[in-house]
């Protein structure tokens, strides 16, 4: 299948109607009244980060994309970020089922694969997608090292010809113009539909993190701040969700428990 042009792929992923957003409350019996999503293109600040503090619920994206992604999943999620105060930089939302049903590590996010958005101030770019991560193999005291359960550990037996984690990679990049990286964060390994040339090179790179440091692999969509300049908050919305939609089959593919909902993998 001849690739898209990333044009007609952002028209494609804004095209499904954002969800109506409800309120939750703890306590409360009754069904809150659903509030519709009011999320503001102005949040995603290409100087400061996405904004997330001083806002209602209804307008923050972290509650908005938490209870669109356990309506459409059914099961709970919870949302981790980086950053402090009113603008963060980068934020997830990862499956409580998944994390629970780890033996060594199921009481921190580090080890579960996530749904995440980023904003690059530099770059000025947005993205949206699936990151894994790989803590230090040795760690001292307290710091937090990788253990056998983490899902990163399913990465790369996954990254073998015919596996659905490679044929969804294979899909996403070459006909959907998804970005792939893997390796080291402070240097990863990225692959497009440019240069994309298979899987082993992935492979390789999850490899060769070295054992001291963090590394870890993302499959997402990129998106420049001239992509988005004419997306209203809603279209803004659906097109976050409808890349999440693309990376499930990913997801579960390098999960504990596969509790996402979703398409079937594509056949060979």
């Amino acid at each position: 299948m001849a690739a898209k042009s990333q044009k007609t792929r952002r028209q494609e992923l804004a095209a499904i109607a954002p969800p109506v957003w409800g309120a939750k409350g703890k306590g409360v019996v009754t069904a809150a009244p659903l509030v519709r999503p009011d999320f503001s293109p102005a949040c995603l600040d290409f100087e400061r980060g996405i904004r997330v503090g001083n806002l209602e619920p209804h307008q923050r994206i972290t509650r908005i994309l938490k209870a669109a992604l356990e309506a459409r999943h059914a099961t709970d999620f919870t949302t981790d970020r980086w950053g402090r105060g009113v603008y963060w930089y980068w934020i997830c939302w990862v499956p409580l089922e998944n994390r629970k049903a780890k033996p060594l590590s199921s009481k921190y996010n580090f080890g579960s694969a996530k749904f995440f958005i980023a904003l690059d101030t530099g770059d000025q770019t947005f993205e949206a997608g699936l990151q894994i991560e790989r803590a230090p193999l040795r760690a001292s005291g307290d710091a937090v090292k990788a253990l056998k359960d983490w899902d990163f550990f399913n990465v790369e037996p996954g990254l073998r010809k015919g596996k659905p984690l490679a044929r969804e990679i294979e899909r996403l990049v070459k006909d959907e113009g998804f970005t792939v990286r893997a390796g080291d964060f402070s240097e990863m390994t990225v692959f497009t539909a440019a240069n994309f040339k298979g899987v082993a090179p992935l492979a390789r790179a999850c490899r060769e993190i070295p054992p001291g440091e963090w590394g870890g692999f993302q499959l997402c969509y990129v998106l420049s701040k001239a992509d988005l300049q004419d997306q209203s908050g809603d279209e803004i919305v659906a097109t976050i969700l409808a890349i999440f939609d693309e990376v499930a089959v990913a997801m579960n593919a390098v999960m504990t428990v596969a509790c996402l909902h979703g398409r079937e993998p594509r056949k060979e």
